[in-house]
């Protein structure tokens, strides 16, 4: 019993904490939505926690138990999966905002006489670049 208060209380939890951060704008609805939809499964499994075995037994799965390990491994595997991507696509994002940024400095030096700093003129001595005509 103390168990399933538990695990409602943290379901509920969840969606409470999920909905005041896209409140305050900190977390995007993308993201939200995933989180929610785990929030309101997992709050109604810790009220009827009978729903589980059954579902697990008709799956053919041993427990109930059994099922949550191997959702919860799934749910990591996909969230590390969707983060790589991610953090791949922002990677490539920012080396092309990089070049094109070092395309628009090159041009705004050579026609439009840009101050240039000493670390786009000569190769990278290691101290602070100093802005000199």
């Amino acid at each position: 019993m103390q168990l399933t208060v538990i695990t409602s209380v943290t379901g509920v939890l969840v969606v409470v904490y999920i909905l005041e951060l896209l409140r305050r704008q900190q977390l995007r609805e993308k993201y939200a939505t995933i989180w929610l939809a785990i929030g309101v499964v997992v709050a109604p499994l810790g009220f009827f926690p009978g729903i589980l075995d059954s579902t697990a037994r008709k799956l053919g799965i041993a427990s109930g138990v059994s099922l949550v390990l191997f959702a919860g491994f799934v749910l990591v595997l996909m969230v590390s999966l969707h983060l790589s991507w991610e953090a791949s696509r922002l990677e490539a994002e920012t080396r092309t905002l990089s070049e094109e940024v070092a395309l628009m400095r090159s041009h705004l030096v050579e026609h439009h006489g840009y101050p240039v700093t000493k670390h786009q003129d000569s190769a990278l001595d290691g101290t602070d670049p100093k802005v000199y005509s």
